[in-house]
């Protein structure tokens, strides 16, 4: 612990890296009955804290070593720390990234002045290729977080978190994937005042830092979601595990719609925008709160970085709602009479209607799938379900069925009367030039598709939901064909919401 103290108060940072401020954030701490504060990494000259360990490793190199140029494997923020600290010292700086990186973090890093080559669809592909690249043109590795130089520069952000608060710091929330960041802030909060509690957020589709505590060390995960791209990376660092092992108070994780309801806490306060990532320590905090009820704490959460590509904006104000519990999406069975309609809604009240889908099926009941507006969250979804129950409604509670969300609140229009042997699958996959083409061409002609609804709402994996007819007989053949071609799906035959609205009568 001293050496990295040592380490991070010698730390070369400033000749490119801002002191970012620590802003109380007033809506959010009201809200929650807590003192919430905000560390601003967003407004690095990167728009990421990203730049401190990059700029900090390549200035500890010999004059030999950037002489030859350095190169990182990278998701965007830290190719674009690499790129500015090279041009601030005059030297190459080649950048691998995989192809699913955000647009703005490629144009940024090119912008910097970086050698940018795009390879791979994950973190590793690009990784893998970035050390080919050391090999073939004696270029100097620059690791985004395994490495001692590395965060000790991001644990810089620690030291001026405790120089800037004054008073009592019940704990901070810092986001984690490789565990640079965490590794750093810990290594300075817990040195100086090991009753801080400094606390890891990651992602439930990427909990990495989390499996390796969980393990005893660094483990390898199978795949990992990118839509907190900053984070998405399949295993710890060595020296980075070793340090939140011994230094870390615990790992909580977040869903992304709760995410999606932190980047909307922050604008709120802020009017800044941050990418997934960046959000995670807001995210952290509330989930946290959930399960530690207590009087007023002061809480400061990082906001590690606001690289977030505009399109995927539509995509996380869908979901906030989902997220902060200000939406109920529900499946409700009336009567298919006249003024039905009316009376069912008499019975939500003056509550908002978010969206309201229907179509005739049946000449005696109608199945409407509704959107209802919330103030109180998951008590008032509880009480709107039990006002319409009690009122003689059969309902169906959709609010956390990923498919409801996804797919089928677009998709809402009765039953198909003809179609046999149908069954229902939901498809994934990582968008890249000519990726639902690619989809399409692997399915086999041997079964007709009886339904197909393709969503990429602003994310970096492309959805389908596809129907099937498929016999009884033939559905081990099926599920071995569509395993082999290479796409996660799942068996969604049996959803609720599928047998309500789109299943066939036949």
């Amino acid at each position: 612990m001293p050496t990295y103290l040592e380490r991070i108060l010698k730390a070369r940072v400033y000749d490119v890296a801002e002191e970012t401020p620590l802003d109380p954030a007033p809506r959010l701490s009201a809200r929650l009955g807590q003192r919430v504060l905000l560390k601003r990494e967003d407004l690095q000259p990167v728009f990421s804290f990203k730049i401190r360990g990059a700029y900090n490793r390549i200035a500890q190199l010999s004059a030999a070593e950037r002489g030859a140029g350095v190169i990182c494997s990278s998701a965007g923020n830290h190719g674009q720390g690499v790129a500015l600290a090279g041009r601030s010292m005059g030297i190459r700086a080649v950048v691998v990234m995989p192809v699913t990186t955000p647009s703005i973090k490629v144009a940024a890093v090119r912008a910097l002045g970086g050698e940018v080559v795009l390879h791979g669809i994950t973190y590793d592909d690009a990784y893998g290729h970035a050390q080919e690249l050391v090999k073939s043109q004696g270029l100097t590795f620059v690791h985004p977080f395994d490495h001692p130089d590395i965060i000790a520069g991001q644990g810089t952000v620690g030291m001026e978190i405790l120089r800037q608060h004054r008073g009592n710091l019940d704990a901070i929330f810092v986001p984690a994937g490789g565990g640079g960041l965490l590794a750093g802030i810990a290594s300075y909060v817990k040195a100086l005042y090991p009753e801080i509690r400094v606390i890891g957020v990651e992602p439930e589709e990427s909990p990495t830092m989390h499996a390796a505590l969980a393990a005893g060390e660094p483990v390898t995960l199978a795949q990992v979601g990118i839509f907190c791209d900053g984070v998405a990376v399949r295993r710890a660092g060595d020296e980075t595990f070793r340090l939140c092992r011994d230094l870390v108070d615990e790992i909580v994780l977040v869903t992304n719609d709760e995410v999606c309801a932190a980047i909307q806490d922050i604008f709120e306060d802020t009017r800044a925008v941050m990418e997934p990532a960046g959000a995670l320590g807001v995210a952290g905090i509330k989930r946290w709160l959930a399960a530690n009820p207590g009087g007023e704490r002061t809480l400061i959460a990082v906001n590690s970085g606001a690289n977030v590509n505009f399109d995927r904006l539509r995509y996380i104000a869908e979901r906030a709602g989902l997220g902060e519990h200000r939406e109920a999406l529900l499946a409700v069975e009336i009567p298919e009479t006249p003024g039905s309609f009316l009376a069912f809604c008499e019975t939500l009240g003056q509550r908002i209607i978010t969206e309201f889908n229907y179509r005739y099926g049946d000449p005696d009941r109608a199945r409407i799938f509704v959107g209802v507006a919330l103030t109180g969250g998951i008590p008032e979804r509880e009480q709107v379900i039990a006002d319409l129950v009690a009122r003689g409604y059969p309902v169906v509670d959709l609010s956390d069925d990923e498919m409801a969300k996804l797919h089928i609140r677009h998709m809402v229009g009765g039953q198909a009367p003809g179609v046999r042997d149908e069954r229902l699958f939901r498809f994934e996959f990582q968008e890249r030039p000519g990726a639902l083409l690619r989809f399409l061409r692997a399915q086999s002609a041997r079964w007709n598709v009886s339904l197909f609804h393709y969503t990429n709402p602003g994310s970096d994996y492309g959805r389908v939901l596809a129907g099937f007819q498929v016999p009884e007989a033939d559905l081990p053949a099926f599920v071995a064909h569509a395993a082999a071609a290479g796409y996660d799906f799942v068996d969604e035959s049996a959803n609720p919401a599928y047998r309500m609205f789109l299943a066939s009568t036949a």
